[in-house]
């Protein structure tokens, strides 16, 4: 598995790229009040957030079968993009075009300062991972000069 710490690191990019369009889109949806029509309403936009978990590759799956040792540490992968369970906000407004009867208009549950927040995060992560693949490459390359 001499390509392993490489497709870990390449992984995590893969994965935190992601983090960061999820995040973008959740900055330039801040002030959607329309987003989706549910039972003839229109819904504010809600914030989504990206779920990680360990990715297992096949190789790992073929070294159970065959009554091996699994990989450890494989990288990690996106399952999946969720909703944020947080109420949207209220905002009165009444001269918004949808507020409601009580002049309250239903805003996403995005918080700006909390999304940028998580994006400097999310690019501090993304940042090292790129300086451990060029590390791992660079070990890599030592090593083959060393074959010579």
């Amino acid at each position: 598995m001499v390509l392993s710490p490489l497709d870990i690191s390449a992984s995590a990019l893969t994965a935190e790229r992601v983090r960061m369009d999820v995040i973008a889109s959740n900055i330039a949806n801040a002030t959607t009040t329309r987003a989706r029509l549910v039972n003839g309403t229109w819904q504010p936009y809600v914030r989504k957030l990206v779920v990680f978990e360990p990715r297992t590759p096949f190789a790992s799956y073929l070294a159970q079968a065959i009554g091996r040792q699994a990989e450890v540490g494989a990288g990690v992968q996106v399952s999946r993009i969720v909703d944020d369970p947080t109420p949207p906000r209220l905002v009165y407004d009444p001269t918004h075009p949808d507020a409601g009867p009580d002049g309250y208009v239903r805003l996403p549950n995005v918080d700006i300062v909390k999304e940028m927040a998580d994006l400097i995060a999310a690019t501090r992560a993304y940042e090292a991972n790129v300086a451990a693949f060029q590390a791992g490459k660079a070990m890599l390359t030592k090593a083959l000069e060393l074959g010579r």
